[in-house]
């Protein structure tokens, strides 16, 4: 039995727990209902056991908390108080769900006796988010806090992670009672599905599948990012020769120069990865959920292929595509099984792809991702492909938009190196979310990648930059549009371009940069970017760049809703730039 401390607080206990869990750092916001844990906070960061990095919005600090977590494999926390601020939350917390992302989000409520009375700030956050939370908890008992906190931090992590959130009313953080803490992972969560055991024959299947394909391919998720298991999947595809495209969630798996990588697929994917998932004869599906963006027109997606799937999460299994063969466990596990297998007899698998990657390779040569260099213009492709070979090991967050799908075509990043929403696509997502990354990794290199339109969402987490001086790196793709909404209205809604203009009323970025206290620096010419990036990236401090870059480019290849992966829009058009170059990751 744990030693009893005498007489403490719910807010202690809740601070104790934290700490028990490893917590380090805290993003968040306080207000009334809250003051009682911020109080005690006050405690903790003077011994110096928690660090609370006040963002500038709640937003934001859900926002921060889930880069933190994306970029570490750890629990993100965030605070917010009652009321508006619980309701600031929201959109971060179905960010979290979307992308399963592991978080523990603390909020205030007031006292106990008023809830139910329609009190000041009062709001059932609890019901608010019911739909898009793993697990939540209302504390009622301040003896209830360590338990609540401990099994909080085994759902949000256990199996496929997500958010749970903990609502605490007032008077609960500050009531006295005798303490009993729960250690770590002392839970008894009897509704808390285990993780299911595999069968062996299951591997068995899956590898005469393999045996019998001559077109087979790899489609990797998110899931296979948070089980860790890039380097598996790397041995298990050169062992059997199978090419590799990942989802934009699975994005950083391999090394996108790796002759079997063929990027990401789906509605922005590459024409070759496209193309290879129409005429695959066997797809071997790993954490990931067969997402709309990805299959196109359901029904004609892989519609050639037998299908391996391959999650954690029993839902997802069967739920958009009926497989072959179905495991249900943690993907580095399942992957490692299998190439265990495999290695016992791994010279069949030698020349069967043979002809299959070479037809991979002449549709690499035929529809490459291009990028235009006109004279007098700066194509955003320009500036992502620069980015990536001057910060070839940074971190990228970022926002959303045709910016985030340049960048998911031409960076090329390391595991957990890639910070994007994907699922719910939240404008304002990349600034706060690259500020939990730099919190994370202080001494990393940390690239936001925004729009002009997406950075106005947060653009006041830059107090939060200036505050604890993270030398974040700012790349504003400035068109002055809303850029996939005009691009959608131009190719689907006969031009009408129903206010997605930026222009009128947009800040002047660098002057507002300054205004915080941080650099800014303005590109718009070609011949400035090798100079204007290596003094950005350079820079010790956090630096923003305002890159004026054509206002009507398209981001292509793209499938139009309703269509097929292999029915894209802007493959031939692509080939007909002014100069147009095939991007090469190492130049």
């Amino acid at each position: 039995m744990s030693k009893i401390v005498t007489e403490v607080t719910g807010a202690y206990a809740l601070m104790d727990s934290l700490v028990k869990h490893s917590v380090s750092h805290i993003f968040g916001y306080p207000g009334g209902a809250i003051l009682p844990i911020y109080d005690e906070l006050y405690r903790w960061e003077k011994k110096e056991m928690l660090t609370h990095i006040l963002a500038r919005h709640e937003q934001g600090a859900a926002h921060a908390a889930d880069g933190y977590a994306r970029s570490t494999g750890k629990v993100g926390v965030c605070f917010a108080t009652s009321g508006p601020g619980a309701t600031n939350l929201v959109s971060g917390i179905a960010t979290a769900q979307m992308d399963s992302v592991p978080m523990v989000l603390i909020t205030g409520q007031v006292a106990r006796p008023f809830i139910g009375t329609d009190a000041f700030q009062e709001v059932d956050i609890f019901g608010i988010t019911m739909p898009i939370v793993k697990h939540s908890y209302v504390v009622r008992d301040p003896r209830d806090m360590s338990m609540i906190v401990a099994e909080a931090f085994y759902i949000a992590q256990h199996g496929r992670p997500g958010p749970v959130l903990i609502d605490i009313p007032k008077d609960v953080g500050l009531e006295k009672f005798q303490y009993i803490p729960v250690g770590v992972g002392e839970v008894n969560l009897p509704g808390c599905r285990p993780i299911i055991s595999f069968k062996t024959k299951q591997i068995f299947k899956i590898v005469k599948l393999i045996e019998q394909s001559r077109q087979p391919l790899l489609y990797v998720g998110g899931g296979s990012i948070i089980s860790g298991a890039h380097e598996i999947i790397l041995e298990l595809a050169t062992l059997c020769q199978i090419p590799i495209t990942t989802t934009l969630m699975g994005k950083g798996i391999l090394d996108e120069k790796h002759e079997l990588c063929l990027g990401m697929l789906g509605m922005h994917g590459t024409a070759y990865a496209n193309f290879a998932v129409s005429e695959c004869d066997l797809l071997i599906a790993l954490g990931a959920r067969f997402d709309d963006r990805v299959t196109g027109k359901l029904d004609e997606f892989a519609c050639n292929a037998q299908v391996i799937h391959i999650d954690i999460d029993p839902a997802e299994v069967g739920k958009n595509r009926i497989p072959q063969v179905a495991i249900v466990g943690d993907v580095k596990n399942i992957i490692e099984e299998l190439v265990e297998t495999i290695k016992k007899d791994s010279v069949r698998f030698v020349d069967q792809t043979r002809s299959w990657k070479e037809r991979i390779l002449i549709w690499k040569q035929q529809y490459p991702l291009l990028i235009p260099k006109e004279v007098n213009t700066l194509s955003p492709q320009e500036i992502i492909s620069s980015l990536n070979f001057y910060a070839s090991s940074a971190y990228f967050t970022t926002d959303v938009g045709q910016h985030q799908m340049w960048a998911a075509q031409f960076l090329n990043v390391l595991p957990r190196h890639w910070i994007s929403s994907a699922g719910l696509g939240t404008m304002g997502y990349g600034l706060p979310a690259a500020i939990g990354v730099q919190v994370a990794y202080p001494n990393k290199t940390v690239v936001c990648i925004s729009g002009d339109a997406s950075f106005q969402m947060n653009l006041q987490e830059l107090g939060t930059i200036s505050q604890y001086n993270l030398p974040i790196k700012i790349i504003i793709i400035n068109n002055k549009w809303q850029g996939m909404v005009r691009q959608w209205q131009q190719a689907f809604y006969g031009e009408r371009y129903s206010h997605s203009n930026m222009e009128c009323g947009s800040p002047n970025f660098i002057e507002l940069a300054e205004a915080f206290g941080i650099k800014g620096m303005k590109l718009d010419t070609r011949s400035e970017i090798s100079n204007v990036l290596k003094s950005c990236l350079e820079y010790d401090g956090p630096y923003l760049l305002d890159c004026k870059v054509v206002e009507d480019e398209n981001c292509y290849p793209m499938v139009a809703p309703g269509k097929s992966n292999s029915q894209m829009i802007g493959v031939a058009k692509t080939v007909n730039k002014i100069n147009p170059v095939p991007y090469n990751y190492s130049s």
